[in-house]
């Protein structure tokens, strides 16, 4: 089954705004250090089915982590010129600052929320259906 390109912007939009408030005074401190690297597995999960309409939701979730993954093991790199990028807002949103085995975690629950919200909530799926 295709995923419908116009559910998957709005799931992109909508992940975004939810990334924006979540580095506001409305989101618990305890989970403040963690909801923005969640959030951003979860706009990964989405953006990469956007591309891929027809890959199956576990390679999507497969492939978002992977991506955020990549992109947290690129911060460990700190060359001159990536630093400089990392310098700017949305160079360091996208890039980030620094390695955090933290964010590896919130990753991996990032790209399984995706699954999740797709497999059941979008698609309607059935637990055994998937199994």
């Amino acid at each position: 089954m295709k995923r419908n390109r116009n559910v998957s912007i709005v799931a992109i939009l909508l992940t975004i705004l939810t990334g924006f408030l979540s580095r506001t005074s409305l989101i618990p401190e305890l989970l403040y250090p963690y909801a923005g690297d969640y959030l951003y597995a979860l706009m990964w999960f989405f953006i990469v089915g956007f591309i891929d309409i027809e890959i199956k939701s576990f390679r999507v979730m497969l492939i978002s982590i992977m991506i955020c993954y990549i992109i947290e093991f690129f911060q460990l790199y700190q060359a001159h010129w990536i630093t400089t990028i990392r310098n700017y807002k949305l160079g360091a949103l996208i890039l980030g600052q620094g390695f955090l085995w933290s964010d590896i975690i919130s990753y991996t629950f990032g790209g399984i929320t995706g699954f999740i919200i797709e497999t059941f909530c979008i698609r309607g799926k059935q637990f055994d259906e998937i199994v």
